[in-house]
């Protein structure tokens, strides 16, 4: 494998890890149905501030997502909602796994 294809494969590993973390499905899920705030996704999630922040800081560092101040709030939103292509993948993978499984039982 020559450097720059190393690079990109190292690159989306690195957005992999990023949403692989059910508090952070859940969020890029929410921000799929518009922009939330801080406050908006712990009530949600059910977790304290610093735990959610600790996800978003993630997601954005990784550039899933954007936030906007406004005020004391920071509200974020998605920054490339063709992420969710992404779901609809792991959900195909879901289901025929299912179907395999299903077919193990039945003889």
């Amino acid at each position: 494998m020559d450097k720059k294809t190393k690079n990109l494969f190292e690159a989306r590993a690195k957005i992999i890890k990023a949403l692989a973390h059910p508090a952070r499905l859940f969020i890029v899920d929410q921000l799929s149905h518009g922009e939330k705030c801080v406050c908006e996704l712990t009530e949600m999630i059910g977790s304290d501030v610093s735990t959610i922040s600790k996800h978003l800081g993630i997601l954005r560092n990784n550039g899933i997502i954007s936030y906007e101040k406004r005020g004391t709030q920071v509200f974020y939103s998605l920054r490339v909602p063709c992420v969710l292509n992404f779901f609809s993948c792991v959900e195909s993978v879901i289901s025929s796994n299912a179907r395999e499984q299903l077919l193990l039982l039945k003889d």
